[in-house]
């Protein structure tokens, strides 16, 4: 009875970590191959509000500004509105000082997170659409055009970008190889649910909401991108993907990746919390959500149990004996590129440790969850330079391949 118990608890979570990470994306690229549903895209130029939050950003926000000014977008159609959340580093000097009739500063002298500076700008916000920009990525100079042109259709509420992710040096092959596949399969998944219908989230460094459809963002929130956009279908709209409408960052280093997928992961046990109407019947992304996102959050429980199982019923079937093997292996090749990330074998092992490393920051993601107060505060920027437009520039090729894998 024991050894029946031990094995089903083996097939179940082996059957739910198969549906969640293999599974279920090729019954999304399947379903998008075979039924996708397409939206009108023309070119128009509604007028725009480019809203950035930045919080000790000084080394960075100049030159941003100079970037966004620069897009190939009518001038008088755009505003941008920069809001420094208890900024002490200078942040707010600086743009108090920076004089242009297109950008509005605003300075919130106390630090109360991501969430409510961006409430901030909203409430300051003039025009048609609401573009959300992070301070460090580079737009491509024709991003915002090709963004906005999803708007055309009158179902599009939300509409976001694709982050393309650069090297942090020419030569820093590591850093692309942990996480990497994983960052390039979530990509994938959100461009497949966004044919079938709408994505659970966008990337935060660029997507666009109309202004009457946009919604408060809850104090202390740390998934923008997720919230403002489900809360666009929840009223009936759909959120797309554009892969043409680009904008690009360096991949950040193992310990940086790690802190971003902790704070990513501890924002989805906080939106469990705060927006309890994802699984009412308002909801039509229930089962996607389920599937794509709360499901991952469960994969450190199904591989526990998986190795558990294992090592119970090693003694009882040469099966088991084999599986016990062949996880102590991955779990090595994990921790090689963990440690060697340049290794010759880096595809390989990018691939296990970016595995490992994304469920160890669902437990660490739970930890924060539980026991950080106020949540908000491990919102802060990444440390890294920002993106030169000859780097940019230079990764044609990559945004090439890249659009390879999309489905258009």
């Amino acid at each position: 009875m024991r050894a029946a118990i031990w094995a089903w608890l083996f097939w179940c979570s082996t059957a739910l970590i198969a549906y969640t990470y293999a599974l279920y994306p090729a019954w999304l690229w399947l379903r998008a191959k075979l039924a996708p549903h397409p939206w009108q895209r023309a070119p128009i130029t509604p007028s725009v509000s480019i809203i950035i939050a930045v919080h000790n950003g000084a080394a960075l926000i100049g030159q941003q500004i100079a970037r966004l000014l620069e897009l190939d977008y009518p001038a008088e159609q755009v505003e941008i509105i920069i809001v420094s959340d208890g900024s002490t580093d200078g942040t707010a000097e600086l743009l108090r000082a920076f004089e242009h009739p297109r950008v509005r500063p605003l300075i919130c002298e106390e630090h109360a997170g991501k969430a409510v500076a961006l409430n901030v700008g909203v409430a300051a916000a003039r025009n048609e659409l609401l573009v959300f920009v992070d301070a460090r990525p580079r737009l491509e100079r024709g991003a915002l055009r090709q963004l906005v042109s999803n708007f055309a259709d009158p179902q599009v509420g939300c509409a976001g970008g694709e982050l393309a992710l650069l090297p942090q040096t020419d030569g820093d092959a590591s850093s692309a190889a942990v996480g990497g596949f994983y960052w390039r399969l979530e990509q994938a998944m959100r461009v497949w649910e966004s044919q079938i219908d709408s994505p659970c989230g966008v990337a935060g460094a660029l997507y666009a909401v109309r202004r009457d459809l946009a919604v408060e963002f809850p104090a202390g929130l740390l998934l923008d991108d997720m919230f403002q956009p489900l809360s666009v279908v929840r009223k009936g709209y759909r959120v797309v993907i554009d892969g043409n409408a680009r904008v690009f960052d360096h991949v950040p280093n193992a310990r940086g990746e790690f802190r971003r997928k902790a704070r990513t992961l501890a924002g989805n046990f906080q939106l469990l919390k705060l927006a309890p109407w994802l699984w009412g019947s308002s909801m039509r992304l229930r089962s996607q959500l389920l599937s794509h996102k709360f499901l991952r959050l469960a994969a450190p429980v199904f591989l526990s149990a998986i190795l558990v199982a294992s090592l119970e019923l090693q003694n009882q079937l040469i099966f088991f004996r084999v599986m016990v093997l062949l996880q102590a292996g991955f779990y090595l090749v994990a921790a090689l590129g963990l440690m060697w990330g340049d290794n010759p074998l880096r595809k390989l092992t990018g691939v296990a440790a970016g595995f490992v490393l994304l469920n160890a920051a669902v437990v660490v993601g739970v930890y924060r969850f539980c026991t950080v107060r106020p949540l908000w505060k491990t919102w802060k920027r990444i440390p890294g330079r920002a993106v030169r437009n000859s780097e940019a520039g230079a990764s044609v090729e990559l945004g090439a391949e890249s659009a390879k894998s999309r489905v258009n």
